[in-house]
């Protein structure tokens, strides 16, 4: 049953990368996958458990020491662990599911219009350069799937030519993933982390900031001696009516963008957990719709209050990472999460060589599991401690390190990361085209913005 668990997980992120082949949503097969490896982990626990590769095992018995038998193990499964991992995924989820609903929210009442309306060069380089930045800023203040969307969308308003469309979408997604690295609400995979208690928000943005830039400054410097001329825009067809006034985008871009930098803020001040905050936000967010809008029209009300933006918010992502979250908590659970940290550290045995294999890793394998693996299997340990385990504490180099690596290194492929799905699928963008002329350059900014960190630490 123990190895049993690792051909579930197997099979099933299998299912989840063919999911175009095979045509089923990563989704549903995220959902699948966690159940069934956890009806595993229960039918075979007393087997599982009894070969001691379990560390929360050996927690649970030593504060339970008259624990023993068959219901030993389905009182510790059942009430004990997924109760506890449940509470965990539960905290990211509402914060995620939060997150996107007041950034849709914006999005509607087109307060990200103020941002775009503003760039005017058809300068193939200047545009990069302005494009790439203003997307680093943003993916590090909503996240990098969202900044993504927005970006590609500004894109296709922009250039008209399908193939220098697909290369800015391209180096955006690039900047997105660099921009979310550094900040504890930019990447789902820093929000795991902060969540966790592995990085706090001041710490990882001091300690992550200069690779990240590095991450997307040094692929525009290589572009900007390589790329010339100017980019032909399309002819928009304007929409002649509005449904809002600039006086609402600008409100909604303001308490919108202000709601999501408050999270950390909240965390730092309450002490309490960073999806309240966000929850406090969307509140918010939601009253003011509501008296802005309940004197106007039934269509209007449709499109724009906050019940009707709940329609619109990505909940398969939120699913997804429910199905993957909860599979991967059962691994950590059973002890399969602690034999690969042992694993890692025997043959590998240097932080920085462990972060950068999880980095490319993460360019095939999504950076969420990997992360969330990362996570069960390696407990921050009490502070004070010295030698190798002090790169394990909180904001402690592994930690730091990973949140960069995990969240550059999708870009390396385009199917890596969620906001190169995303661009993928809005732009129709070809896995070789992309491997043949983005991956080499993702590839050196990587390494520019890994050696970036080893310097300064």
């Amino acid at each position: 049953m123990f190895i049993l668990m690792v051909v579930i997980f197997v099979l099933g992120y299998t299912a989840i990368a063919l999911e175009h082949p095979l045509k089923v949503d990563k989704s549903a097969s995220a959902l699948i996958l966690g159940t069934v490896i956890w009806v595993v982990y229960m039918l075979g626990g007393e087997g599982i458990l009894s070969l001691g590769f379990s560390p929360s095992w050996a927690t649970f018995l030593a504060s339970h020491p008259d624990a023993h038998g068959l219901h030993a193990v389905h009182e510790f499964i059942v009430e004990h662990e997924i109760i506890h991992h449940l509470g965990e995924i539960s905290e990211i989820l509402f914060f995620l599911l939060g997150a996107m609903t007041i950034v849709e929210a914006v999005d509607q009442h087109e307060g990200f219009k103020i941002i775009t309306d503003k760039i005017k060069t058809t300068n193939k380089v200047k545009l990069l350069w302005i494009l790439s930045i203003l997307t680093f800023f943003m993916s590090a203040l909503l996240d990098n799937l969202t900044t993504t969307i927005v970006m590609v969308a500004l894109i296709r308003k922009l250039i008209d030519d399908k193939q220098t469309r697909w290369f800015f979408a391209s180096v955006v997604v690039i900047a997105a993933n660099a921009g979310g690295a550094w900040s504890p609400i930019g990447d789902v995979t820093t929000i795991m982390l902060w969540i966790g208690g592995q990085i706090t928000a001041l710490q990882i943005i001091e300690g992550v900031l200069l690779p990240s830039l590095a991450n997307i400054v040094v692929p525009l410097i290589i572009l900007s001696f390589t790329m010339k001329g100017d980019v032909k825009r399309p002819i928009v067809q304007e929409n002649g009516t509005e449904m809002t006034t600039s006086g609402e985008r600008l409100l909604f871009l303001i308490i919108g963008v202000g709601g999501l930098l408050f999270v950390p803020v909240f965390k730092t001040f309450t002490h309490l957990p960073p999806y309240m905050g966000m929850l406090l936000s969307l509140g918010i967010v939601w009253v003011v719709g509501e008296i802005i809008h309940k004197n106007k029209t039934e269509e209007i009300k449709n499109k724009l209050k906050i019940t009707a933006v709940l329609r619109k918010v990505d909940v398969p992502t939120v699913f997804f990472f429910l199905g993957i979250l909860t599979a991967v908590a059962a691994l950590q659970s059973a002890g399969h999460l602690s034999i690969m940290s042992k694993y890692l550290d025997d043959k590998l045995g240097n932080i920085y060589l462990i972060d950068l294999a999880i980095g490319v890793l993460s360019s095939i394998v999504d950076n969420v599991p990997l992360v969330a693996g990362a996570m069960g299997m390696y407990p921050i340990p009490d502070v004070g401690v010295v030698g190798y385990a002090a790169h394990f504490v909180q904001d402690g180099a592994f930690w730091e390190f990973l949140a960069y690596t995990a969240g550059t290194g999708g870009s390396i492929l385009i199917i890596g990361s969620a906001a190169g799905v995303a661009a993928m699928g809005l732009e129709k963008i070809d896995f070789i085209w992309y491997l043949k002329k983005i991956s080499l350059l993702a590839l050196v900014g990587y390494l520019s913005g890994a050696a970036i960190y080893y310097v300064m630490t």
